[in-house]
């Protein structure tokens, strides 16, 4: 089998929501010739990421939390994803720089016909092959009450999110539909804040997403160029267009949905972990390379949102994780600071200084600060698999 990976750059949607039946997928991709199961091989399931393949040593595993160790024998920046029907996320694990290795944990408690996809250079759909979750497994719960309360404080906190998300984004669509462009601007980083900080729970609904969130690029994936970004380049450089109402107005019927959905969501333990990760990520791929807010140039108003984010998922985690390793505690806290400290450097008024205010060094500074944080960060999510 030939296996191709397109080549457009769109948006990555981390964070899996609930549990979800799988119906069988169509196979669109390659994996590892081994097909065995993860249960007869042992120990995480080895998968192998190159510019060209995706190869994955096991086909199938039993239902429960299953770990992947991802390695980027490439040259390009890699991702691999675990998907359900509908290319729902139930798991992934973003930027794995060439000859890194990284170590994820997903929990899928209902059996069914599931893809596994690694995407070379982060673009397009991935290299895809059908993966089997067999027997059943309890619903993702957990009897530790610091990892359950741990849960119920993330969801108040998404559902808290998600109601600003849309009061904002009532306000910036009546903005820009009554022609009132300078206002607009100037609420526009402010109301895709609260997407920002649970972009891997907001991400994870389908079409959703690229509606709402989509770069430009997706009109190369053959979808429509609508939602904030849109009405970005048309606020900051083409001027309000003879459409920008229609967008506007579908904008917030798109958020009123995924509102709906996200009150609606249950969650477990690994995916507050794994979102904490996946916000740097996006820091990482979009918003320090300034590609993310490429008209306005707001870019460090959704870094702060995203490291906002990650900060509230570890900080349900906490008292999980100062019982569990408080070494790892107190390394997150020190290159948290450091982080933190050096973001504020950048503020100006209420908010920061435009992406294009920025040094090459400026840049370089936040990016290692970022590694740092990060590289503790991606240690949670195997202190809680290990409960």
């Amino acid at each position: 089998m030939i296996c191709l990976a397109r080549t457009t750059r769109t948006r990555t949607p981390a964070l899996a929501v609930g549990t979800l039946s799988a119906a069988a997928l169509a196979l669109a991709g390659c994996s590892g010739t081994d097909s065995a199961s993860a249960g007869e091989t042992g120990g995480a399931i080895v998968v192998t990421a190159t510019d060209a393949a995706c190869q994955v040593s096991a086909t199938s595993a039993p239902a429960g939390t299953i770990t992947f160790k991802v390695t980027n024998k490439g040259n390009k920046i890699n991702e691999f994803y675990v998907y359900a029907e509908g290319d729902r996320i139930m798991g992934e694990v973003e930027n794995v720089a060439p000859g890194l290795s990284r170590d994820f944990h997903v929990e899928i408690t209902e059996p069914g016909t599931y893809e596994t996809a690694c995407k070379p250079g982060m673009v397009g759909d991935g290299i895809r092959a059908a993966f089997t979750v067999t027997g059943d497994a309890p619903a993702a719960k957990t009897d530790n009450q610091l990892l359950q309360q741990a849960v119920a404080e993330y969801h108040r906190y998404t559902t808290s999110q998600a109601d600003a998300f849309l009061a904002e984004t009532t306000k910036f669509v009546a903005l820009v539909k009554a022609g009132k462009v300078e206002e607009a601007k100037a609420l526009y980083p402010t109301a895709r804040s609260y997407w920002e900080r649970i972009e891997p729970v907001a991400e994870s609904f389908g079409e959703l997403d690229p509606k709402i969130d989509g770069r430009e690029d997706v009109v190369e994936e053959g979808m429509a160029f609508t939602g904030y970004h849109r009405l970005e380049k048309d606020l900051w450089v083409d001027g309000l267009q003879a459409d920008t109402v229609k967008i506007a107005d579908q904008l917030l019927v798109d958020v009123t949905t995924l509102v709906s959905q996200v009150k609606g969501v249950e969650l477990n333990p690994l995916q507050l972990a794994n979102g904490s990760k996946a916000l740097l990520d996006e820091i990482a791929t979009g918003k320090i390379t300034g590609e993310e807010e490429r008209y306005s140039h707001t870019d460090l108003w959704d870094f702060e949102a995203n490291f906002e984010g990650s900060k509230t998922a570890l900080a349900a985690l906490r008292p999980f994780l100062q019982e569990k390793d408080p070494a790892l505690v107190t390394e997150i806290d020190r290159t948290g600071k450091v982080l933190g400290d050096l973001l504020e450097t950048h503020r100006k008024g209420d908010g920061f200084v435009l992406y294009t205010e920025l040094s090459q060094d400026d840049i370089k500074k936040l990016t290692d600060a970022l590694d740092g944080f990060a590289e503790q960060v991606a240690k949670v999510a195997g202190v809680v698999a290990a409960g």
